[in-house]
């Protein structure tokens, strides 16, 4: 006789939040970063050093930390406190 296949294993366990933990940091950083360095590069343009970069960059930091907490938003998902 065949027995029956294991269920499947709950994706939602401890290797996703270790991968989402280690995520996080660089949607943080890449964004800050990513910004930072588009401002570099219009303020070589215009010749507004160091406004841009700062500007950009803190602009970059906001949209890095708005998508880290749509993700754990998503990750907590709807009847969670």
């Amino acid at each position: 006789m065949a027995s029956e296949p294991p269920p499947p294993k709950n994706r939602s366990g401890f290797g996703r939040q270790a991968a989402l933990a280690m995520e996080l940091p660089f949607l943080i950083a890449g964004g800050a970063i990513a910004g930072g360095f588009i401002g570099y590069l219009l303020d070589n343009y215009f010749h507004t050093k160091p406004y841009l970069m700062l500007l950009i960059g803190a602009v970059g930091f906001a949209a890095g930390l708005r998508d880290l907490l749509r993700r754990l938003d998503k990750q907590d998902g709807p009847g969670h406190p």
